[in-house]
C-alpha cells in the first residue's frame, strides 16, 4: 500500500492509514506506552513482547485468520523482494545491544509464560514508525492544527525514545508452545504450494490443531476469550553509560496491554475508534499519505478511547536487572 499508493495520497490530501487491527495497534501503542515510561537519563535499548491468548472455554480463531496466514507464506518472496527494492529509511540511535537471539523456546518466569518467535508484520510495523519518527522527530504536524495541538504533539514524541523491537507468542504450559510450532511447521511447509494451500484452506480445524474452524467461534467461546500482551524493556539507568563502554542494561520495565476476544471484538473497537479519530481530528493529522497507526494515532487520544472501551494499559514493575 505504501510503495504503491503513498505519494498519490499525498499529492490528493488523502489518509491511508494499514494495520488498524489486532495486533499491530495494541504492539504499537504498547511500545511507545512502555518507552515513555522511561524517565531520561534512562533509556531502553529492546522491548520485547509476548501476546498470550486466553480462554476459559478454549481459543478458537477465524478462518479469515488462518487464511492470511497461509496467503502470507505463499507471498512472501514477493514481499522480501518488495521491501529490498524500497529505499531505505532512517534508522534510530538506539544505545546498546539488540535483542538477544536466545533459545527457540523461552521461558519468561516473570510473567509465567513459555514462548516462541512470532513472525507477524509487528515488528515490520514498529520499525516503519520508528524509521519515520527518526526523520520527522517531533511527529507529524496537522494540515491545519492549532498552536495548543502542535505543543501538545511535541511533547508527546519527545518523551517517546526508540528500542529494538520483536514479537513472541506465549502460552502458560510448554505443550502450547509445541502446538504453535507444529501448526506453523503445517504452514510453513504447505503453504508454498498449491496443492499444501489447498490442503490447508480445506481442513484449517485439523492443520491449526483445532485453534480455527471455518464456521469460526462460538459465541461463549469469543466471551470467555481475552489477550495479554506483555512488553519488557531493558536499558539502562543512565544512557550515557553506553558510550562509556557498559553495553549490558541495568534497567527492566514490564507494562501490559490487556483486552477481550481479539477477532470479534478487540479488532472492531480498535477499528471504530482509529476511524473516530480520523474523522473527529482531521485538522490535527497529516494532509495525506499512507502511515501506520502508531505514527498517526501516537499523540492523540486513541490509547485513551481504548482505555475506556476495555483495553487497558497498565505499569506492571520498574527495576534493576543484577549485573
Amino acid at each position: 500500500m505504501e510503495a504503491e499508493y503513498h505519494e498519490k495520497a499525498v499529492e490528493k490530501g488523502s489518509l491511508v492509514v494499514s494495520a488498524c487491527g489486532f495486533d499491530s495497534v495494541p504492539a504499537e501503542l504498547g511500545l511507545l506506552f512502555n518507552s515513555r515510561q522511561w524517565v531520561p537519563p534512562a533509556a531502553p535499548s529492546s522491548i520485547q513482547a509476548y501476546l498470550s491468548l486466553e480462554s476459559e472455554k478454549r481459543v478458537v480463531g477465524n478462518f479469515g485468520t488462518f487464511e492470511s496466514a497461509v496467503l502470507g507464506v505463499a507471498n512472501a518472496d514477493k514481499l522480501v523482494e518488495l521491501r529490498r527494492s524500497r529505499p531505505r529509511r532512517a534508522r534510530p540511535t538506539i544505545p546498546g545491544p539488540g535483542l538477544p537471539k536466545g533459545p527457540i523456546i523461552e521461558h519468561q518466569k516473570k510473567i509465567g509464560l513459555w514462548a516462541v518467535k512470532l513472525p507477524s508484520a509487528d515488528s515490520i510495523v514498529v520499525r516503519r514508525t520508528l524509521a519515520i519518527l527518526t526523520e520527522n522527530p517531533y511527529g507529524l504536524p496537522g494540515v491545519n492544527e492549532s498552536d495548543k495541538h502542535g505543543m501538545e504533539r511535541k511533547n508527546f514524541w519527545s518523551t517517546v525514545k526508540p528500542a529494538h523491537f520483536g514479537v513472541k507468542l506465549g502460552s502458560k504450559s510448554l505443550l502450547g508452545v509445541f502446538r504453535f510450532i507444529i501448526v506453523g511447521i503445517f504452514i510453513g511447509l504447505l503453504g508454498k504450494t498449491a496443492f499444501g494451500r489447498w490442503l490447508l484452506l480445506k481442513f484449517p480445524s485439523v492443520f491449526s490443531l483445532g485453534w480455527f474452524r471455518k464456521n469460526g467461534p462460538t459465541e461463549d467461546e469469543v466471551a470467555s476469550a481475552t489477550f495479554k500482551m506483555w512488553f519488557i524493556g531493558r536499558g539502562f539507568s543512565d544512557s550515557s553509560l553506553v558510550s562509556q563502554g557498559k553495553i549490558k542494561p541495568d534497567m527492566e520495565i514490564i507494562t501490559r496491554v490487556m483486552g477481550p476476544e481479539i477477532g470479534y471484538l478487540t479488532t472492531p473497537i480498535i477499528l471504530l475508534q482509529c476511524a473516530i479519530v480520523l474523522l473527529a481530528q482531521r485538522d490535527n493529522l497529516p494532509n495525506g499519505g499512507v502511515f501506520t497507526p502508531g505514527i498517526l494515532f501516537g499523540a492523540t487520544d486513541l490509547q485513551e478511547r481504548l482505555q475506556e472501551n476495555g483495553i487497558s494499559f497498565d505499569v506492571i514493575s520498574k527495576s534493576t536487572l543484577s549485573s
